[in-house]
């Protein structure tokens, strides 16, 4: 049982796009940058270590940027059973999983990165990880600091970030190492993140939100606030605007996974600092990153899937010796037929819907298990369209 997981901001780095400029999954680059106004593709390209420290810069760029990296492997036929996503990286998660819309999800999270760049222009803030000390003694070190210092991440054991102002983290740092932390490491962030600090953000945001269509989602989402999964796409509104100034919940996230069935965890995005996490709190589980291109081959030969024959054959892609992928002929909007619904049995050769004025055929009879673009989705040449049983 897979589940994908998306980074947030502190992943990114100068040239990150780099690898992935001759990939065909660049394409989704320029439909973001015209979605969010920014020069997504300057960023992920051209950009230097400040220009990308800045809110508003960093959030688009990764956001995107993970997108880029989920079209590619989807193009493989993988799949996940469940998605999350760590802080911005829960945005990444609702367009995956069908819920918000590309260009939507682009605008969203621009809007998103602004609110909180102009809330941290407000107050100034930062945060700091606290490394080998367990969560209680964290907040001891918090609330002994008599501050504006929090706990805004869970991210494993004996990994918590600390946010506030400067002044009240060094003071719970220090006490944090009186209290038995290995470390106290500041954080390349310009803001005090999922702390009070993010009110002004959550109230500027929670219109755009509410503006945003949110589609009840092909799959199970793991939320930060509660580390509970969510398949409503109506509970998303406030989950979304609550997480701006509550802690992150990932450890908690991964138990809740792990105990949903989930043995491997794929990061999809640069960096791969959720797959240290997920190997420090779940040790028995597969923990896999797709950052640069030649990490997919990796991917394919640790799920044991052989790669596509040949780019551009749309004959679906190997999941399982009894499952294929149904992929997209070209790119467009994507309108399912009528009555593809998991559970339906189709024949080899039935329309299963349509990409602009291109049909999208099975070249396999069977049963349909998931589809895996929604109504109304700008989708990719050899992107998955559905999820077969082959009979």
């Amino acid at each position: 049982m897979i589940a994908f997981t998306f980074p947030g901001q502190g992943s990114q780095k100068p040239g990150m796009g780099d690898p992935w400029t001759e990939h065909p999954s660049w394409e989704l680059v320029a439909e973001a940058s015209e979605a969010s106004g920014h020069d997504v593709g300057r960023l992920l390209l051209r950009a230097d270590a400040d220009e990308l420290k800045q809110t508003h810069n960093a959030q688009v760029a990764t956001f995107v940027l993970s997108l880029v990296i989920l079209d590619a492997v989807e193009r493989l036929g993988v799949a996940p059973a469940v998605v999350a996503g760590h802080s911005l990286g829960e945005y990444t998660a609702l367009v995956a999983s069908g819920a918000i819309a590309l260009d939507e999800g682009t605008r969203l999270v621009a809007q998103r990165g602004q609110a909180m760049h102009e809330a941290s222009r407000r107050r100034l803030g930062t945060m700091a990880a606290v490394l080998g000390l367990d969560d209680d003694d964290v907040a001891v070190a918090c609330a002994r600091a008599d501050g504006d210092v929090w706990v805004a991440n869970y991210n494993a054991p004996g990994q918590v970030v600390i946010a506030g102002n400067p002044e009240s983290i060094e003071r719970a740092g220090a006490i944090a190492r009186q209290l038995g932390a290995k470390r106290v490491m500041p954080l390349a962030v310009g803001g005090a993140f999922h702390t009070p600090y993010m009110a002004p953000a959550r109230d500027d945001l929670k219109k755009a939100i509410c503006e945003t269509e949110i589609r009840d989602p092909e799959l199970p989402i793991y939320a930060n606030i509660d580390a509970r999964s969510h398949q409503r796409g109506a509970e998303w509104a406030d989950l979304l605007s609550a997480q701006l100034c509550g802690p992150v919940r990932w450890r908690q996230t991964l138990y809740g996974m792990a105990d949903a069935g989930v043995t491997t965890f794929i990061e999809l995005g640069p960096g791969s600092a959720l797959t240290g996490m997920a190997k420090r709190t779940i040790e028995s589980a597969r923990c896999l990153s797709v950052s640069e291109p030649a990490d997919l081959d990796r991917l394919l030969t640790a799920l044991h899937l052989e790669p596509p024959a040949e780019v551009g054959l749309h004959e679906g892609e190997h999941l399982f010796a009894t499952e294929r992928v149904i992929v997209s002929p070209a790119a467009g909007v994507f309108t399912p037929a009528r009555g593809v619904d998991p559970g339906t049995a189709i024949a080899a050769g039935a329309v299963v819907g349509h990409v602009g004025d291109n049909e999208v055929r099975s070249p396999f009879g069977g049963v349909i298990v998931g589809v895996l673009a929604v109504d109304g989705e700008r989708v990719s040449q050899s992107q998955p369209i559905a999820w077969l049983r082959i009979s």
